[in-house]
């Protein structure tokens, strides 16, 4: 199979906790946190040495989008990456506001709505060919995208009529459209924003806004991976018929509020399926696709894991406990109100539902639950902390990560994008990189090589 490029972008949610009665704009807050990641700057939007973008997003969001990877482990590394970064600057930004006199603590979280019921986003992004007719992938991915949820939701606990119910989806609730180009106003399953950060002759981004923030790297690693297989499948004519939903928005909310999975909605031939039976036709063609192909190992373990999950999401879905975020979060709920006698309003439950996304590793659920409970994890610890502030060493993020490294080993002014790195001042000079898949730029290791390579890899 054909090499992708593939991206994560995961706002995450910050709540200040004061001791005492303390007032504090969410803006100053997010500046500590800056200061953590870069040192004597305060800026709104920053690359980082490991080739990542911080940025503050809509509604005082930190957001990390991970450098183009190449592969699905090394996503799956980054994103982790991305949460050990927030994480690792907790303690320095509460110490700044002690240093003010207002003591408290930060949470940040990787999910996706508020007490308030406002939603923030995970964006997947994926590099697809511009010969290919996106209307026709886009069909050919919405009712895919709908019923992923399955295994790639995160759980959510929401009020319906006023009564607490358990939802697949975070995100779900909050899609209004098939296709749009916003990403606020009228939020869709796919998103038709067309910047490929890339030669736009050759290539368009496919980008994805439907889906939940993950904690679990089993889910991370199947969401993606099974989205990339299925789109080279269907880039290669290989399609999927029978399964167009006569309704996209409203499946996607009926396949959330049931976590039975029993439910089916209905298709535009008027038939009905479940979103496994939908699931399992994507599956099917996807295994007839990569038998016609070259052997890849990373594909066939992620169609072996697909097939597996769908049997057993199919059989009874509390099997994957210790894979799948909603049903590890629903689980943990479940034995909690069973053990306290209480019901699903009780405001611990609600408490429950946030802690399960808190990064810090010392009081997330699902950290915790992993620490006490996994066996396996999909990536190593020590690959996640080396990716803190090692870039792929196999697509442009190295480029990258090597150019700000050499800026700020010479202390020099510079600005960067994902296309073009540029030093700032008397000898100003701009660098393009439109190849994603390059790791390689002569220009970047001409100023590299001004810098000892101990020192500069320091």
């Amino acid at each position: 199979m054909k090499q992708r490029i593939l991206g994560l972008e995961n706002e995450y949610g910050l709540i200040f906790s004061p001791n005492g009665r303390i007032y504090l704009p969410m803006e100053k807050v997010l500046g500590y946190i800056f200061e953590g990641l870069i040192p004597n700057s305060w800026p709104s939007n920053a690359f980082l040495v490991n080739g990542a973008r911080f940025y503050q997003d809509t509604g005082c969001h930190p957001e990390y989008s991970t450098p183009e990877c190449d592969n699905i482990l090394d996503l799956v590394i980054h994103d982790k990456a991305g949460e050990r970064l927030l994480e690792a600057c907790l303690p320095s930004a509460e110490e700044r506001l002690r240093e003010e006199g207002l003591s408290g603590q930060i949470y940040i979280f990787k999910n996706n709505t508020d007490s308030l019921g406002n939603t923030y986003g995970c964006h997947e992004n994926y590099l697809m060919r511009r010969d290919v007719d996106f209307w026709k992938i886009t069909e050919q991915l919405i009712p895919f995208f709908v019923t992923r949820q399955i295994y790639a939701g995160a759980g959510k606990v929401l009020k319906v009529s006023g009564k607490p119910q358990y939802f697949i989806s975070q995100r779900a609730q909050h899609i209004h459209e098939k296709t749009s180009s916003s990403t606020t106003s009228s939020r869709s399953i796919i998103n038709t924003r067309d910047e490929p950060h890339a030669d736009a002759e050759k290539y368009r981004r496919l980008h994805i806004i439907v889906g939940d923030s993950n904690m679990s790297e089993h889910a991370t690693y199947l969401k993606v991976g099974i989205a990339s297989l299925v789109l080279s499948m269907v880039e290669d004519g290989y399609t999927v018929s029978g399964v167009e939903l006569e309704d996209p928005v409203k499946a996607i909310r009926e396949i959330s509020r049931d976590p039975t999975l029993k439910k089916k909605v209905k298709l535009d031939d008027g038939r009905q399926m479940s979103a496994i039976e939908i699931q399992r036709a994507y599956c099917e063609r996807a295994h007839e696709y990569l038998s016609a192909q070259s052997h890849d190992p990373v594909m066939f373990d992620v169609l072996a894991k697909w097939l597996r999950w769908l049997d057993r999401l199919d059989e009874d879905p509390m099997q994957l406990f210790l894979e799948v975020d909603w049903v590890s979060k629903k689980m943990l709920i479940d034995r909690f109100m069973a053990k306290k006698d209480c019901g699903m309003d009780d405001p611990r439950v609600l408490l429950m539902d946030l802690q399960y996304h808190d990064v810090k590793r010392t009081r997330g659920l699902y950290y915790l639950m992993e620490s006490r409970l996994m066996d396996e994890r999909v990536v190593d610890e020590e690959a996640v902390q080396r990716a803190m502030t090692v870039p792929p060493q196999t697509t442009r993020a190295k480029v990258r990560g090597d150019f700000i490294r050499f800026a700020r080993a010479k202390n020099r002014s510079y600005t960067v994008d994902w296309t073009y790195l540029k030093l700032n001042g008397y000898w100003e000079e701009t660098i393009l990189c439109m190849d994603p898949f390059s790791s390689v730029n002569r220009r970047v290791e001409e100023l590299v090589s001004q810098v000892s390579g101990p020192r500069f890899y320091r």
